[in-house]
């Protein structure tokens, strides 16, 4: 974390026009990549042409994949907590079976934005980019079937039934929520069932496969990682509230109501606010219960600051549309970061009980 971050939090002010310049700077020197990205970000708002390879870059949402990195890094660690094993070989297939499946999101929400309408300026709107409405949704199920294919044998391999009916869950979870004839998302619906799809079934899920073996084919659902899946599922899900702060004309006009929508943009910042306090809040209910052990509190709590970052950031932009776009990288960052503290805690719960035994 970038040192103008911390300062903001440590002096409890939000982040000034200047500030925020300087954490893109910070975000540079991190990710050069993502902080071109950032500069470039609304350019065609205002008439200038946008680099293609800056486009492409958009339509990859590269960061956005950590979604499927922290519910399966979580899973492996509760796993590991609890059994001591760890596969790094069904790791690695969980992973890419994953990827599968977001490229599958990602790619099918343009298609079907695109068929709507929601996506008609949209430059980095994939099926805009390569110019073929079929080509991206063949690209999007051929992911899909790879993905759950992936998913299904190594569930098969692990013996463990109940792993790839929770899968299944969270993939119907994103499909009713973009895919006609549902489209939940478009009433608004989205965010819960982001919750219950990165949450409570993929981390779950993950859970049951990484602590399978051949004699022990089913695991407890136990406190521990129905906990830890709620606070995936949130942060998770905090990414995608922030999507839709830059585009609430665009979803109003084609009919998409999202919580943004409904709430207007002043309102939606004091949303994140809460949202923030929350999830922290439940970290700290989670330590005082025993759910979850001491490492994890300690450790996720030192994401504190990235969470203050998020929500001064949405304070003082969430009026302006060219900047407001960068929320829900904001979010990413806290979802990863808070993410590898909570499964980094798991591990080294284990770790202790180990030399106290």
């Amino acid at each position: 974390m970038c040192c103008c971050a911390a300062q903001n939090f440590v002096c409890g002010a939000r982040i000034s026009r200047l500030e925020f310049k300087k954490e893109i700077l910070c975000w540079r020197a991190f990710s050069g990549s993502l902080a071109n990205y950032a500069d470039n970000a609304h350019d065609g708002e205002s008439g200038e042409d946008v680099p293609k390879a800056t486009l492409i870059w958009r339509a990859v949402k590269l960061p956005i994949y950590s979604v499927a990195l922290v519910p399966l890094t979580v899973g492996g660690a509760a796993a590991y907590l609890q059994t001591g094993i760890f596969s790094a070989r069904r790791y690695l297939l969980l992973l890419v079976s994953s990827i599968l499946i977001i490229t599958w999101l990602n790619l099918s929400n343009d298609v079907y934005d695109f068929d709507t309408g929601a996506d008609k300026n949209k430059k980095e709107s994939v099926v805009n980019l390569i110019g073929s409405r079929s080509v991206a949704f063949i690209a999007a199920y051929s992911s899909l079937l790879l993905g759950f294919a992936g998913l299904a044998w190594t569930s098969i391999g692990a013996g463990n039934i109940h792993a790839i009916l929770f899968l299944a869950f969270a993939i119907i979870c994103g499909y009713v929520y973009q895919c006609p004839p549902f489209r939940l998302s478009y009433q608004g619906l989205g965010e819960p069932l982001c919750f219950a799809a990165f949450g409570p079934f993929a981390t779950s899920a993950f859970y049951l496969l990484l602590g399978s073996t051949s004699e022990t084919s089913i695991l407890p659902l136990t406190g521990t990682i129905l906990s830890a899946s709620l606070l995936v599922g949130f942060t998770t899900t905090l990414i995608l509230f922030c999507s839709h702060f830059h585009q609430v004309e665009e979803d109003k006009a084609v009919g998409k109501f999202s919580p943004l929508v409904r709430l207007g943009t002043e309102r939606g910042s004091g949303v994140v606010k809460v949202a923030v306090a929350t999830l922290y809040s439940l970290l700290f209910a989670f330590g005082l219960s025993r759910t979850l052990p001491i490492t994890c509190i300690l450790l996720c709590f030192l994401t504190l600051p990235v969470g203050k970052m998020v929500i001064g950031f949405v304070e003082e932009n969430y009026k302006e549309k060219g900047k407001i776009f960068m929320a829900k990288y904001f979010c990413v960052r806290l979802h990863a970061l808070f993410g590898a503290a909570l499964a980094s805690g798991l591990v080294a719960a284990r770790v202790f009980q180990g030399y106290s035994l």
